[in-house]
């Protein structure tokens, strides 16, 4: 085991050094490929420009079909890095701030500690090297593919910079929420700010409906059901002296309850329309959906706890978060046309900076553990749920 952790230490570090942002994960693929293609573990032939599915096959007997899948996502964030790490990036205002590099080489030291053992195996065990987690649809271009069909349950994973090593956490139930933006136009008419009665005030317009929205949480959403609505932006006009034309704002959603999404978005677009039409002025409103909100399976739980207990890891109540990941649309029915049992954990990596900060860090010790208990979890859940 020493020795695999220095061969995995060694490659989180080249990972760290080489970060990608989304979908231009060309050298990080390559270097997943190589490592894989190395340990004799035999890569899927899709047409993916950036990521790659590995597949584990089991010897124990005849099974073919797929037993789980693992996602293991691998871009980086437009960070500075300002840790004083000997191996900090190389990339000019790129950094792994989220910690997808200890994603890639955990999912990479299970993938081997799995090929060691597959005359222990039956089926196949499909790992999912995801690109582009942080734009939020990287596991759109995976779900083109036809990866996910014969795969009964998935499981997810993060970095947990809130938590020590050899730390798990798992939750029943939400863990992330459903993501959603929204963007709304307001059109008035501009004139002299000196006279805002030959014009209709697009800025009063907006700042009324920034108000308006806050009242969906407090007065539309049953007051138990975890969302939020956040504008995060609001322009308009040039100048000191000239009331324009238009304004614009743009914001976020969270929810975690499917009926609660709807709701948000037949409010946020009733709510600008009238709201604009009360200051005589006009609002349309583009709303882009996300990620759904991700769901741990209970029987799935109850295989991580179980897997932690055999490596001897603590596991605590996983937290919830209004944080979003695309993981969910490996879940979700609607994307994939079945609903597929899903669980996401957290790994501790070490208490520190929280992730997409500027000094965020791993601390490498977490790396082996990380490794071993994915490795064990597939293990575990391979025992304890039957195939297709």
């Amino acid at each position: 085991m020493e020795r695999l952790e220095q061969y995995l230490i060694e490659n989180f570090k080249w990972f760290h050094r080489h970060p990608e942002l989304s979908y231009e994960e060309v050298q990080t693929t390559a270097r997943i490929r190589e490592l894989l293609t190395e340990a004799g573990i035999e890569i899927l032939p899709y047409p993916l420009e950036t990521g790659l599915v590995a597949v584990i096959r089991g010897q124990k007997d005849q099974q073919t079909a797929a037993r789980a899948a693992l996602r293991c996502d691998i871009d980086a964030l437009p960070i500075v890095e300002q840790t004083s790490l000997e191996y900090r990036s190389e990339i000019p205002g790129h950094m792994h701030a989220c910690g997808h590099d200890l994603h890639i080489t955990a999912g990479i030291g299970a993938a081997l500690l799995l090929q060691e053992r597959r005359q222990e195996l039956s089926g196949t065990i499909k790992l999912i090297f995801q690109p582009a987690e942080e734009e939020a649809h990287g596991a759109l271009k995976i779900l083109e593919t036809d990866v996910m069909a014969d795969v009964p349950y998935v499981w997810g994973f993060h970095a947990d910079p809130t938590n020590p090593v050899n730390v798990i956490g798992v939750r029943e139930g939400y863990v992330t929420a459903a993501v959603d933006r929204f963007a709304v136009k307001v059109r008035g008419v501009g004139c002299h700010g000196a006279h805002p009665d030959d014009g209709v005030d697009p800025i009063l317009a907006a700042s009324a409906i920034v108000q308006a929205l806050q009242s969906i949480v407090s007065r539309n959403v049953n007051s138990f059901h975890p969302s939020l609505l956040s504008v995060t932006r609001i322009t308009g006009g040039t100048t000191w002296n000239v009331i324009p034309a238009e304004a614009e704002l743009e914001g976020t959603v969270r929810t975690m309850d499917r009926h609660d999404r709807v709701l948000y978005e037949r409010r946020v677009k009733e709510i600008s329309e009238q709201t604009a039409a009360a200051y005589g002025a006009e609002a349309e409103v583009e709303w882009t959906a996300g990620p759904p909100a991700a769901y741990n399976d209970g029987r799935l739980v109850q295989i991580c706890e179980e897997a932690a207990r055999r490596l001897g890891m603590k596991t605590v109540s996983e937290e919830r978060s209004m944080g979003g990941d695309d993981f969910a649309f490996y879940e979700d029915s609607d994307t994939m046309g079945r609903q597929v049992p899903g669980c996401y954990v957290k790994i501790g990596t070490g208490v520190g900076y929280p992730i997409h900060h500027s000094e965020f860090c791993v601390d490498t010790r977490a790396i082996l553990p990380a490794a071993r208990y994915l490795a064990q979890l597939l293990l575990t859940g391979i025992e304890r749920i039957p195939p297709f």
